[in-house]
């Protein structure tokens, strides 16, 4: 990190502009749990080929990444007078918990501000990049998009699409089975890939479960096997409301019940404990030839959204899997795999009988990583990924030039 660029200086050289924004993502990258609902931003300050200054946007409420760095700077003895500003996010421009960084950046008066891609809040898209140009600060946008967009692509969902990224967690064998058919499944993979699963949950600001999942293991769903300055919340879809008042997923609070009926007595005491029962429309499902009482999950998404949270990590069992995906709600896979055979047993998910291969889900590998004597597979859901990648470049072909 804050490392001089090795071939000389160019301020218009695209490849100085490379090294330099891959500094300012490694530094987002490193605050990922962070900044939940913000998104990850990272900045660097540099002139003449040297960082003066660099930062990260912290927890809610208080600095952006810009300010950060600004500050960081100041405090090394120096100024942004003719340098160039590299930020993963167009910098914002409205007045929310804190003041615009558009202003402190005016303020610095750095020569050029180049940013990976514009803001997808309708608060800021394009008003940023006005604001430094009107101030005769040259501006350059789309270095490493791709790259910031694997940083925040929950933050843009809500924004664009409103609805949080999804991503659905399992664990398996070889021949596809989360369980033995009595339900036993720990552990079916081994501590490395348990603890990647954390990291995970520990980057989402949700974590998803079914009520079905909270019977069987009473699992706490929070993130214990990497350092995190912040858990996630946790929620339970519940259709019949059927939770234990003690289950393990509701201490300390902080935590969602998604119901179909609402019990007020239940719902009062739950509420006194910091836990919120939102109540959902139910939808009718099919699941293996019985009409079952559903949750909405699509309005539940969007709920979730419109609260505020980027990114949902979904682990649960086959039923809430299939009904996630059969209502497209999972924009992405995290698949575990060991390597062992458990034959009959639990599938991942349970979705309708295919009768011809045109109407089957496909997904997009993205990654594949050893873990122990495991391996995680990333899939997603291509259509989903377009959608944001489009969304970030619309933005761009629809502001105003200055």
């Amino acid at each position: 990190m804050n490392q001089p660029y090795p071939r000389g200086i160019d301020t218009r050289n695209p490849d100085q502009d490379v090294f330099f924004m891959r500094q300012a993502l490694a530094l987002a990258e490193g605050a990922l749990y962070v900044p939940s609902p913000n998104p990850r931003v990272g900045c660097v300050i540099v002139r003449e080929g040297q960082v003066l200054g660099s930062g990260a946007t912290q927890v809610v409420g208080s600095h952006h990444a810009e300010i950060m760095a600004l500050n960081d700077m100041v405090a090394k003895g120096f100024n942004a007078h003719g340098a160039t500003v590299y930020i993963t996010l167009e910098p914002c421009s409205h007045h929310g918990r804190t003041p615009p960084c558009v202003d402190a950046l005016i303020a610095a008066k750095p020569k050029r501000v180049v940013f990976a891609h514009f803001d997808p809040n309708p608060s800021v898209a394009g008003r940023g990049m006005r604001g430094l140009r009107e101030a005769g600060i040259e501006v350059n946008v789309g270095i490493c998009a791709d790259q910031a967009l694997e940083l925040n692509p929950g933050f843009v969902s809500r924004m664009t699409r409103g609805l949080p990224y999804v991503w659905m967690k399992t664990a398996a064998s070889l021949d596809g089975r989360t369980a033995l058919l009595n339900g036993v499944s720990q552990w079916i993979t081994g501590p490395e890939a348990r603890a990647d699963g954390h990291h995970w949950r520990a980057r989402s600001c949700v974590v998803l479960t079914g009520i079905g999942t909270i019977r069987a293991d009473n699992p706490k769903m929070n993130v214990r096997h990497v350092m995190t300055p912040r858990q996630p919340k946790r929620a339970v879809i519940d259709p019949g409301f059927e939770i234990n008042e003690d289950a393990a997923v509701l201490a300390g609070g902080e935590a969602f019940v998604f119901v179909g009926d609402d019990k007020p007595e239940k719902t009062a005491r739950l509420a006194a404990r910091g836990v919120q029962v939102v109540c959902v429309p139910e939808a009718v499902g099919v699941q293996a030839g019985e009409v079952r009482r559903r949750i909405d999950m699509r309005a539940m998404m969007q709920w979730l959204a419109a609260e505020g949270h980027n990114e949902v990590h979904c682990e649960a069992g086959s039923g809430l899997n299939g009904a996630l995906l059969e209502a497209n709600c999972v924009d992405e896979l995290l698949v575990y795999m060991a390597p062992i055979l458990l034959g009959e047993g639990r599938s991942m998910a349970q979705l309708p009988v295919l009768t011809k291969l045109d109407g089957v889900k496909r997904f997009e590998f993205t990654d594949v990583k050893q873990l122990g004597a495991d391996i995680r597979v990333r899939a997603r859901l291509p259509e989903s990924w377009r959608a944001l990648m489009q969304s970030i470049h619309l933005i761009e072909s629809n502001v105003d030039e200055v």
